[in-house]
């Protein structure tokens, strides 16, 4: 019953829990960033190091997921795009767990190089960013829509050109973040900084 309930409230109110959900997760990370919240472990500079390869697997991961889905659904294979897209959500979910406590642990790793490579690096960063922070709102969207209608209703609410939307950005934003991470350990190389909070 309470998974009736739930579905309805997706159906009735899309937008609001999109809004709701997307205030969460800016919150997560910014409270993390910005203030000294003590409920991450402190991490050694080993663990920070394990913990970043540890995401770029999540994110290749959760690509494979996303350009999977995205060829099923081109194909009509609506219960593989379902899964394979519900997959990579749930790997991004894991995936802000882990750079939360690496985060909250007290490292980033930055960037050593030559400066026209770190320049470039940095432009890659930002962009993976900023795709990142707008993919947010377009995900949760398509996803509360893909869980709360049929595979027919579908058809008659926004969520094919809101998964393009939401697709696109993930993707780029995904790979952009795994070419930086090689960039950033395997290519180049970088010194261990503390994220000091603003509060």
């Amino acid at each position: 019953m309470a998974t009736a309930a739930a579905r309805r409230r997706l159906r009735e109110q899309p937008v609001g829990i999109t809004i709701g959900l997307t205030i969460v997760g800016y919150t997560l990370v910014l409270g993390t960033f910005l203030l000294d919240v003590p409920i991450y472990p402190d991490l050694t500079l080993a663990q920070i190091d394990l913990l970043t390869h540890v995401i770029a697997v999540i994110n290749a991961a959760a690509t494979v997921c996303l350009v999977a889905g995205w060829y099923w659904i081109r194909t009509d294979q609506v219960d593989k795009h379902r899964a394979a897209m519900l997959g990579a959500f749930a790997l991004i979910v894991l995936f802000l767990v882990v750079y939360l406590i690496r985060v909250g642990g007290g490292g980033e790793k930055v960037f050593v190089g030559p400066d026209l490579v770190r320049t470039a690096y940095l432009i890659m960063l930002a962009i993976h960013i900023l795709l990142s922070i707008v993919a947010v709102p377009v995900v949760l969207y398509a996803l509360i829509l893909g869980l709360s209608h049929t595979p027919a209703e579908l058809r008659q609410t926004a969520h094919a050109r809101v998964g393009r939307i939401a697709a696109g950005t993930w993707i780029l934003s995904l790979v952009l973040g795994v070419v930086t991470y090689a960039m950033l350990n395997h290519i180049y190389s970088y010194e261990f900084g503390m994220i000091v909070p603003v509060l």
